[in-house]
């Protein structure tokens, strides 16, 4: 479980394709405090720790991981908002966040909002009804609030605080962003089709 409040931004130092992809990322985490086994969300997709060693870990993501995601476009030095998994009595500073990542966005827009910047994305449509505005929805990992939805496509803005912090800075048109639905939002559909 994670919260959607980046804490670092980790470099793909290494992939390798065997039976699944394994990648290793550099990063400014203490690792030797994190375990084997760990849960750490990499643009929003929960990977499992299976090595580490002074300043990087490794991870293994199954082919089905990276057909939803945008982890097939990963290259080494690619930049990646990382969030270790949330422990009992952190804040919870974003939203509930599961790192289960439900399908990829596209940024179709960008533009300068005062110090601000807003960004337009089209989701994908089986997702589209899912997000609303006001609600969360977690982009790269990253907890954000939507403004406003129009038909697939929705929008937020970002502070330059979020730019900074994360990997949203570097961001471009025609970007293609893993999406996680907010889980209420979810249930509440769910319920909604079954009454």
């Amino acid at each position: 479980m994670f919260t959607g409040i980046i804490t670092d931004i980790g470099t793909i130092a290494a992939l390798e394709q065997r039976g699944d992809l394994k990648a290793r990322i550099a990063c400014n985490y203490a690792v030797d405090s994190i375990d084997i086994g760990a849960s750490i969300a990499c643009d929003g997709v929960c990977l499992t720790v299976i090595d580490r060693a002074e300043n990087w870990f490794d991870v293994e993501i199954s082919a089905e991981s990276v057909s939803k995601t945008n982890l097939d476009v990963w290259e080494v030095g690619r930049k990646v908002n990382l969030e270790r998994a949330l422990r009992v009595g952190d804040e919870l500073g974003g939203h509930i966040v599961s790192g289960h990542v439900d399908g990829v966005a596209e940024i179709v827009e960008m533009r300068d909002e005062g110090d601000s910047t807003r960004y337009v994305f089209r989701a994908p449509p089986a997702l589209a009804r899912f997000v609303a505005p006001k609600g969360s929805v977690a982009l790269n990992g990253t907890s954000l609030t939507v403004n406003e939805v129009d038909g697939a496509t929705f929008g937020v803005n970002l502070i330059p605080h979020t730019k900074e912090v994360t990997t949203w800075g570097q961001s471009a048109v025609g970007d293609r962003i893993n999406i996680e639905i907010d889980t209420l939002a979810r249930y509440v559909a769910r319920l909604a089709e079954s009454s």
